[in-house]
């Protein structure tokens, strides 16, 4: 799995970096079908604009994508907004895919068979 972290209009620290790998990296524990993860990091530089600093990630799976996108005061605060809400998200398409593929054969659904005991 690959996580790839870009930015717009700012400057990727080491700092920035390992934070948002750190964080995001936690939904491996929830679903091993991940492929990749972008995180794009973007700052509005005008300062009418209370909430600047976006965090955007886009997880591909290999069955489909989740994408979440969060504004914050700061970077950081953005970054944990944006991955408690890919967290659930990536929590709901596992459960989606679960009940599917549950359901996906009629031959699975059929109820068992009733054995007759020769007395």
């Amino acid at each position: 799995m690959r996580i790839t972290v870009n930015g717009r209009n700012i400057e990727i620290t080491d700092a920035i970096r390992a934070y948002a790998e750190e964080k995001i990296g936690k939904i491996m524990n929830h679903y091993d079908q991940i492929q990749s993860i972008d995180v794009v990091l973007n700052v509005i530089k005008n300062p009418s604009v209370a909430q600047s600093h976006t965090a955007e990630v886009l997880c591909k799976f290999v069955s489909g994508s989740v994408k979440a996108e969060e504004s914050a005061e700061s970077m950081y605060a953005s970054i944990d907004l944006v991955a408690d809400k890919i967290n659930r998200q990536v929590k709901k398409f596992k459960e989606k895919q679960i009940k599917s593929s549950k359901n996906a054969s009629i031959r699975t659904d059929a109820p068992p068979e009733e054995q007759v005991v020769a007395e």
